[in-house]
Order: C-alpha cells, then structure tokens, then sequence
C-alpha cells in the first residue's frame, strides 16, 4: 500500500434487480445427472439390546405399521412420498400413491 496514494471511492456496476426467480427459470439440467438414495420404509420399532441379540433365523420383529398401510418413501432420508409394494418383472417394486408437495416437506421442517 502506498502512503502517498489517494482514497477514492469504489466503483461498482449496475446491477437490476431482475425479480425472483420462478421454477421456468432456472435451469435445472446442472443437477439432473446427480445420484441420490432412494429408500423405502416397511416400518419401525425400539427394542432392547437384550432382545436384539437374542434375535436369529426365523424370529418375528413387529414394526409400529399396520399391514395394509402405504409404505415411506425417502430420498436422501427425506420423506417425499407413500406407496404399496408391488411385483414387477419377478422383482419388487412401489407404486407411489400420495407424493408430498414441496410446501409440505418446507413445513415439516419447521
């Protein structure tokens, strides 16, 4: 820094403000090649460690969902989604019946 130089005030350019953006707007072809986990939830319990370890083939966990219920669907461990199991090809898989509005999972957050 030079202690004869002169201060003079920032220059900066003029920027508008072009609004919020809108979902048109933004271009979402950055992300769409990104990988994330999708996970489907039967059901939960709690158990003691004392009835984890005495667990082996053929022992019967009950979970806190009825059958019957729709399943959880989570992506990167956010609940998005409910289905049903189905079998397609000889392999499982889930028909979505109720998907989450954004504005919903916003104001589970909260």
């Amino acid at each position: 820094m030079n202690a004869n130089a002169e201060p003079r005030a920032a220059e900066f350019d003029n920027f508008q403000d072009e609004g919020p953006k809108t979902a048109r707007d933004v271009n979402l072809d950055v992300i769409l090649d990104v990988p994330v986990t999708l996970s489907m939830e039967v059901g939960r319990t709690r158990i003691p460690i004392r009835n984890l370890l005495q667990l082996n083939q053929g022992s019967v966990v009950e979970l806190d969902r009825a059958a019957g219920e729709p399943l959880d669907v989570f992506v990167n461990g956010t609940l998005v989604a409910h289905g049903e199991v189905v079998v397609v090809n000889e392999k499982f898989g889930i028909r979505l019946t109720d998907v989450i509005s954004p504005a919903e999972r916003l104001r589970k957050l909260k």
